[in-house]
Order: structure tokens, then sequence, then C-alpha cells
């Protein structure tokens, strides 16, 4: 019962942003803000390093495939120069659990993450209705089934 619940609010939630979402949207597959900027500003490489979101700055911001990432300092933005692939998130920043559960484009909390098998996922964290609804929850629930839903929604997408 628990498991339709989440899922019929999932469905509520995600079929209200994706035209919201798209709107935003200036890099083709990456998630970014008004400003064209991705997570937020929080800097990428640091998700690996210090395993925690941590705000970047724009004085460190390089643009990578039409999307403006913001860094904490010299050492981080150029370990993401040297290798982007290693450190950009999956499916373009954009909620993995999203991804898999009805392949569409919906926002992320760039402080709602999770690194697996070296790989960076984020998740949508918010409000709705009124109560707190954090896909990372289903998402860790099931994860093994979430990754291949989202792996091969992405490729359509």
């Amino acid at each position: 019962m628990q498991k339709l619940k989440t899922l019929a609010l999932a469905s509520l939630i995600f079929g209200a942003t994706v035209s919201t979402v798209l709107g935003q949207q200036a890099a083709k597959n990456t998630f970014v803000n008004k400003d064209n900027v991705a997570l937020g500003g929080y800097d990428v490489v640091a998700y690996f390093t210090q395993n925690e979101a941590v705000r970047g700055n724009k004085k460190f911001a390089i643009n990578h495939g039409g999307a403006t990432y913001w860094f904490t300092d010299l050492e981080n933005k150029t370990k993401f120069e040297s290798n982007p692939e290693q450190f950009l998130p999956q499916f373009g920043g954009y909620c993995a659990f999203a991804v898999a559960m009805k392949g569409a484009k919906v926002p992320s909390d760039p402080r709602t993450f999770k690194l697996h098998d070296g790989k960076l996922y984020l998740f949508f964290n918010d409000y709705y209705e009124g109560a707190p609804f954090n896909t990372i929850i289903p998402w860790n629930a099931d994860e093994v089934a979430m990754l291949k839903k989202a792996k091969n929604n992405w490729k359509k997408m």
C-alpha cells in the first residue's frame, strides 16, 4: 500500500513539474538553473572528494556541454577539466528516480545525492502538498531495478 501511495504521489509531482523543467533547460540534457548553472552551483568534484554537496564559486567556473559548472577551488576545476566524464552526474543531473519511473526530466536537489559504483546520482527532495517527499527513499528500496529502468529510459530521452 505504501509503495502504491509513493508511486501515485511521484506521478502527480512529475506530471506537474515536467513542463517547468523543460522551460528552464538551457543545455539539452543537463539540468541547469535560469543562469545556465548546473547543480545549482554545487561542485561536482566535491561529491567525490569530500562525499558531500559543497557549493562552488563562480570565479572557478567553466562551461562544459552547454552548462556552466562552479568549483570550490582551482584544484577541483582542474580535476574536472582533465576528465569531466568521471564527475558528471548521471542523467544530466535530473532526478534519477523520475528518469526511472516516468522517463521524465525532473529537477533534483543537489544536496540529495548518492555515489554508486563511482557514479553520481541526484534526487528530488522537496515538499509536495505540504508533505516531504524524498525520491532517494524509494530508489534505495529497489536500486537495482531502478537503475536498470533509468538507464533504459535515459537512452530514449
